[in-house]
């Protein structure tokens, strides 16, 4: 069974151009440990809800997007393996120069419990 990493950050629009080429930088090597696909996503159509809401849970500012990002892996154990190849990886020291702040991301892993068409 599969497994996914999800992330939802906020992303200042200004740093989109940024953000796109950072992102793809670092889901090359994503792929590069085994992961068999990963999605960004840029926010389009997020509405605020009256609890709780994509805006909310990262503290999105007015001038910033919502980016709902995940990394899919054959499963866990393959999940386990590339995130320590992944975080190993001598490009990794780039990463500090992130286009957004990484203390307002979310993240965790799942189990898909549906998955159509499968």
């Amino acid at each position: 069974m599969s497994y996914v990493d999800g992330f939802v950050i906020a992303v200042p629009n200004a740093n989109r151009d940024q953000f796109i080429a950072h992102a793809s930088k670092f889901d090359a090597i994503f792929m590069e440990v085994g992961a068999t696909r990963v999605m960004e996503c840029w926010a389009e159509d997020v509405p605020e809800g009256e609890l709780t809401d994509f805006r909310r849970a990262v503290q999105a500012k007015d001038d910033e997007s919502v980016v709902f990002s995940w990394v899919e892996w054959p499963d866990k154990a393959a999940r386990d393996a590339g995130m320590e190849k992944f975080m190993q990886d001598p490009r990794m020291q780039d990463a500090s120069d992130c286009p957004f702040d990484g203390k307002r991301m979310i993240f965790g892993g799942f189990t898909p419990v549906v998955n159509l068409p499968g």
